[in-house]
Protein backbone atom coordinates (compact mmCIF):
# COMPACT_ATOMS: atom_id res chain seq x y z
CA UNK A 1 0.00 0.00 0.00
CA UNK A 2 1.03 3.24 -0.83
CA UNK A 3 1.63 5.65 2.32
CA UNK A 4 3.89 8.64 1.39
CA UNK A 5 2.90 11.31 -0.29
CA UNK A 6 6.45 11.33 -1.22
CA UNK A 7 6.05 8.49 -3.57
CA UNK A 8 7.57 9.30 -7.24
CA UNK A 9 3.77 8.10 -8.65
CA UNK A 10 1.63 9.97 -5.43
CA UNK A 11 3.87 12.84 -6.61
CA UNK A 12 3.07 12.44 -10.45
CA UNK A 13 -0.87 12.45 -10.46
CA UNK A 14 -0.74 15.46 -7.71
CA UNK A 15 0.19 17.39 -10.62
CA UNK A 16 -2.71 16.58 -12.82
CA UNK A 17 -4.60 18.38 -10.59
CA UNK A 18 -2.96 21.49 -12.86
CA UNK A 19 -4.83 21.97 -16.46
CA UNK A 20 -1.30 22.60 -18.05
CA UNK A 21 -0.18 19.19 -17.30
CA UNK A 22 -3.00 17.70 -17.95
CA UNK A 23 -2.91 19.03 -21.55
CA UNK A 24 0.90 18.29 -21.99
CA UNK A 25 0.66 14.77 -20.70
CA UNK A 26 -2.66 14.51 -22.84
CA UNK A 27 -3.81 12.92 -20.33
CA UNK A 28 -7.25 12.91 -18.08
CA UNK A 29 -7.85 12.62 -14.36
CA UNK A 30 -11.20 10.45 -13.31
CA UNK A 31 -12.11 10.74 -9.92
CA UNK A 32 -15.33 8.73 -8.44
CA UNK A 33 -16.52 5.35 -8.81
CA UNK A 34 -19.15 6.73 -11.66
CA UNK A 35 -16.72 8.12 -14.07
CA UNK A 36 -14.05 4.61 -13.56
CA UNK A 37 -16.79 2.03 -13.83
CA UNK A 38 -18.38 3.85 -17.33
CA UNK A 39 -14.59 4.39 -18.51
CA UNK A 40 -14.67 0.69 -17.78
CA UNK A 41 -18.10 -0.53 -19.48
CA UNK A 42 -16.72 1.94 -22.54
CA UNK A 43 -13.91 -0.28 -22.34
CA UNK A 44 -11.67 3.06 -21.96
CA UNK A 45 -8.20 2.69 -21.37
CA UNK A 46 -7.07 3.47 -17.95
CA UNK A 47 -3.30 4.10 -17.18
CA UNK A 48 -2.77 4.77 -13.30
CA UNK A 49 -5.49 3.15 -10.86
CA UNK A 50 -5.46 4.04 -7.28
CA UNK A 51 -7.99 3.11 -4.93
CA UNK A 52 -8.34 2.23 -0.97
CA UNK A 53 -8.97 -0.68 0.70
CA UNK A 54 -12.59 0.42 1.89
CA UNK A 55 -13.28 1.12 -1.53
CA UNK A 56 -12.40 -2.06 -3.31
CA UNK A 57 -14.43 -3.65 -0.19
CA UNK A 58 -17.67 -1.56 -1.41
CA UNK A 59 -17.56 -2.22 -5.21
CA UNK A 60 -15.58 -5.13 -5.74
CA UNK A 61 -16.77 -5.82 -9.44
CA UNK A 62 -15.86 -2.36 -10.68
CA UNK A 63 -12.85 -2.45 -8.98
CA UNK A 64 -11.59 -5.63 -10.69
CA UNK A 65 -12.89 -4.61 -14.11
CA UNK A 66 -10.69 -1.04 -13.38
CA UNK A 67 -7.45 -3.83 -12.41
CA UNK A 68 -8.22 -5.76 -15.37
CA UNK A 69 -8.40 -2.59 -17.81
CA UNK A 70 -5.40 -0.31 -15.88
CA UNK A 71 -2.01 -0.51 -16.64
CA UNK A 72 -0.59 0.53 -13.26
CA UNK A 73 -2.31 -0.51 -10.58
CA UNK A 74 -1.52 1.37 -6.53
CA UNK A 75 -3.56 0.53 -3.03
CA UNK A 76 -3.20 3.81 -1.41
CA UNK A 77 -3.49 4.84 2.19
CA UNK A 78 -6.56 7.72 2.36
CA UNK A 79 -4.62 10.03 2.66
CA UNK A 80 -2.50 9.46 -0.47
CA UNK A 81 -5.82 9.45 -2.03
CA UNK A 82 -7.06 12.70 -0.79
CA UNK A 83 -4.24 14.40 -2.06
CA UNK A 84 -4.53 13.01 -5.51
CA UNK A 85 -7.69 14.04 -5.88
CA UNK A 86 -9.37 17.76 -6.84
CA UNK A 87 -12.79 16.75 -5.16
CA UNK A 88 -13.13 17.75 -1.89
CA UNK A 89 -14.50 14.59 -0.48
CA UNK A 90 -13.32 11.87 -2.75
CA UNK A 91 -15.16 8.65 -2.55
CA UNK A 92 -11.85 6.20 -2.82
CA UNK A 93 -10.98 5.85 -6.25
CA UNK A 94 -8.76 8.09 -8.98
CA UNK A 95 -7.54 6.98 -12.01
CA UNK A 96 -5.52 8.68 -15.30
CA UNK A 97 -6.65 7.88 -18.92
CA UNK A 98 -5.30 9.50 -22.37
CA UNK A 99 -6.58 11.40 -24.13
CA UNK A 100 -7.61 9.29 -27.50
CA UNK A 101 -6.46 11.45 -30.49
CA UNK A 102 -10.18 11.08 -31.72
CA UNK A 103 -11.48 13.42 -28.46
CA UNK A 104 -8.69 15.84 -28.36
CA UNK A 105 -7.07 18.47 -30.78
CA UNK A 106 -8.22 17.02 -34.05
CA UNK A 107 -5.73 19.40 -36.31
CA UNK A 108 -3.84 16.53 -37.13
CA UNK A 109 -6.65 14.84 -38.45
CA UNK A 110 -8.04 15.10 -42.05
CA UNK A 111 -11.29 16.23 -43.54
CA UNK A 112 -11.60 12.34 -45.41
CA UNK A 113 -10.89 10.80 -42.04
CA UNK A 114 -14.21 12.56 -40.17
CA UNK A 115 -17.52 10.22 -41.04
CA UNK A 116 -20.48 12.43 -42.37
CA UNK A 117 -22.53 14.09 -39.22
CA UNK A 118 -26.42 13.86 -39.18
CA UNK A 119 -26.79 15.79 -35.68
CA UNK A 120 -24.11 17.80 -34.06
CA UNK A 121 -23.44 20.95 -31.75
CA UNK A 122 -20.68 23.84 -32.19
CA UNK A 123 -19.40 25.42 -29.15
CA UNK A 124 -17.70 28.55 -29.10
CA UNK A 125 -15.81 30.49 -26.03
CA UNK A 126 -18.26 28.12 -23.60
CA UNK A 127 -15.91 28.94 -19.72
CA UNK A 128 -17.97 26.92 -17.69
CA UNK A 129 -17.14 23.21 -16.99
CA UNK A 130 -20.29 22.28 -15.62
CA UNK A 131 -22.58 23.33 -18.37
CA UNK A 132 -20.04 21.87 -20.90
CA UNK A 133 -20.24 18.13 -19.02
CA UNK A 134 -24.23 18.48 -19.02
CA UNK A 135 -24.39 19.29 -22.71
CA UNK A 136 -22.22 16.52 -23.35
CA UNK A 137 -24.58 14.07 -21.32
CA UNK A 138 -27.61 15.90 -23.47
CA UNK A 139 -26.19 15.47 -26.97
CA UNK A 140 -25.16 12.09 -26.36
CA UNK A 141 -29.12 11.45 -24.89
CA UNK A 142 -30.56 12.93 -27.83
CA UNK A 143 -28.61 10.82 -30.39
CA UNK A 144 -25.82 13.73 -31.41
CA UNK A 145 -23.07 12.33 -33.26
CA UNK A 146 -20.31 15.00 -33.18
CA UNK A 147 -19.27 17.92 -30.73
CA UNK A 148 -17.13 20.72 -31.65
CA UNK A 149 -15.53 23.27 -29.40
CA UNK A 150 -13.35 26.47 -30.07
CA UNK A 151 -9.89 26.65 -28.13
CA UNK A 152 -10.80 29.42 -26.27
CA UNK A 153 -13.40 27.33 -24.43
CA UNK A 154 -13.18 25.16 -21.18
CA UNK A 155 -10.42 22.10 -21.59
CA UNK A 156 -12.36 18.79 -22.87
CA UNK A 157 -10.64 17.06 -20.36
CA UNK A 158 -11.31 19.39 -16.76
CA UNK A 159 -12.20 17.19 -14.31
CA UNK A 160 -15.46 18.86 -13.97
CA UNK A 161 -16.22 18.14 -17.43
CA UNK A 162 -16.13 14.61 -16.93
CA UNK A 163 -17.84 14.55 -13.78
CA UNK A 164 -20.62 16.71 -15.01
CA UNK A 165 -20.73 14.30 -18.39
CA UNK A 166 -22.34 11.50 -16.03
CA UNK A 167 -19.83 9.04 -18.19
CA UNK A 168 -21.07 9.98 -21.56
CA UNK A 169 -17.68 11.81 -22.07
CA UNK A 170 -15.99 8.35 -23.20
CA UNK A 171 -19.26 8.10 -25.82
CA UNK A 172 -19.31 11.26 -27.29
CA UNK A 173 -17.13 12.23 -30.36
CA UNK A 174 -15.32 15.54 -29.56
CA UNK A 175 -12.77 17.78 -30.56
CA UNK A 176 -11.13 21.07 -29.92
CA UNK A 177 -10.94 23.06 -33.39
CA UNK A 178 -10.90 25.97 -34.96
CA UNK A 179 -14.87 26.40 -35.51
CA UNK A 180 -14.85 28.79 -38.15
CA UNK A 181 -12.84 26.46 -40.45
CA UNK A 182 -14.46 23.56 -39.68
CA UNK A 183 -18.27 25.46 -39.97
CA UNK A 184 -16.84 26.24 -43.02
CA UNK A 185 -15.82 22.67 -44.23
CA UNK A 186 -19.37 21.77 -42.86
CA UNK A 187 -21.00 24.00 -45.17
CA UNK A 188 -19.36 22.51 -48.42
CA UNK A 189 -20.52 19.40 -47.45
CA UNK A 190 -24.13 20.59 -47.28
CA UNK A 191 -24.99 20.98 -43.53
CA UNK A 192 -27.53 22.65 -41.91
CA UNK A 193 -25.65 25.01 -39.62
CA UNK A 194 -27.90 26.65 -37.12
CA UNK A 195 -26.89 29.77 -35.41
CA UNK A 196 -29.14 30.47 -32.26
CA UNK A 197 -28.93 34.36 -31.14
CA UNK A 198 -31.55 36.07 -29.16
CA UNK A 199 -32.74 37.57 -32.61
CA UNK A 200 -33.15 34.97 -34.59
CA UNK A 201 -35.22 34.56 -37.97
CA UNK A 202 -37.20 31.54 -36.85
CA UNK A 203 -38.07 29.73 -33.63
CA UNK A 204 -36.45 26.61 -33.24
CA UNK A 205 -39.74 24.84 -33.41
CA UNK A 206 -40.18 26.14 -36.89
CA UNK A 207 -36.50 24.88 -38.36
CA UNK A 208 -36.71 21.53 -40.20
CA UNK A 209 -34.00 19.21 -38.15
CA UNK A 210 -34.59 16.38 -40.57
CA UNK A 211 -31.84 17.09 -42.34
CA UNK A 212 -28.25 17.16 -41.27
CA UNK A 213 -27.79 19.50 -39.33
CA UNK A 214 -25.69 21.17 -36.40
CA UNK A 215 -26.61 23.62 -34.09
CA UNK A 216 -23.80 26.38 -33.49
CA UNK A 217 -24.00 27.98 -29.83
CA UNK A 218 -21.95 30.64 -27.75
CA UNK A 219 -21.11 31.40 -23.93
CA UNK A 220 -24.43 33.07 -22.61
CA UNK A 221 -22.28 36.75 -22.05
CA UNK A 222 -21.01 37.24 -25.98
CA UNK A 223 -23.26 34.91 -27.88
CA UNK A 224 -21.50 33.59 -31.67
CA UNK A 225 -18.65 35.37 -32.99
CA UNK A 226 -19.21 37.33 -36.52
CA UNK A 227 -17.19 35.10 -37.89
CA UNK A 228 -18.89 32.04 -37.12
CA UNK A 229 -22.44 33.91 -37.77
CA UNK A 230 -21.70 34.55 -41.22
CA UNK A 231 -21.29 31.21 -41.85
CA UNK A 232 -24.70 30.28 -40.46
CA UNK A 233 -27.24 28.38 -43.16
CA UNK A 234 -29.90 29.95 -40.95
CA UNK A 235 -30.42 31.92 -38.03
CA UNK A 236 -33.12 30.56 -35.32
CA UNK A 237 -34.15 31.84 -31.30
CA UNK A 238 -35.87 30.07 -28.22
CA UNK A 239 -38.52 32.85 -27.06
CA UNK A 240 -38.42 33.68 -23.60
CA UNK A 241 -41.32 36.27 -21.86
CA UNK A 242 -39.84 40.19 -21.69
CA UNK A 243 -37.64 40.94 -19.02
CA UNK A 244 -36.27 37.38 -18.83
CA UNK A 245 -32.52 37.38 -19.72
CA UNK A 246 -31.44 33.78 -22.58
CA UNK A 247 -31.50 30.68 -21.01
CA UNK A 248 -28.81 29.20 -19.65
CA UNK A 249 -26.68 27.47 -22.81
CA UNK A 250 -26.58 23.62 -21.51
CA UNK A 251 -30.82 24.43 -20.99
CA UNK A 252 -31.17 25.95 -24.84
CA UNK A 253 -28.86 23.08 -25.96
CA UNK A 254 -31.38 20.60 -24.64
CA UNK A 255 -34.41 22.10 -26.09
CA UNK A 256 -32.65 22.17 -29.25
CA UNK A 257 -31.25 18.96 -30.13
CA UNK A 258 -34.43 17.22 -28.56
CA UNK A 259 -36.65 19.07 -31.12
CA UNK A 260 -34.28 17.55 -33.76
CA UNK A 261 -35.05 13.82 -32.40
CA UNK A 262 -39.04 14.73 -32.22
CA UNK A 263 -38.84 15.72 -36.08
CA UNK A 264 -36.97 12.59 -36.77
CA UNK A 265 -38.86 10.14 -34.56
Amino acid sequence: MLTSLQNPTVKQLRKLQQPKERRQQATLLLEGTHLVEAACAANYPLQVLCYTEAWQQRHPQVCQQAIDQAEQVELVSAAVLKSIASTVTPDGVVATAPRRSVWQDSRDRTEQSEPAVSLGLMLETLQDPGNLGTIIRTAAAAGSDRLWLSPDSVDLGHPKVLRASVGQWFRLPMATVDVVTQAQQLQQQGVQLVATTATGELDYWQLDLRQPTVFMMGNEGAGLSAELMACASVTAKIPVMPGVESLNVAVSAALLLYEARRQRF
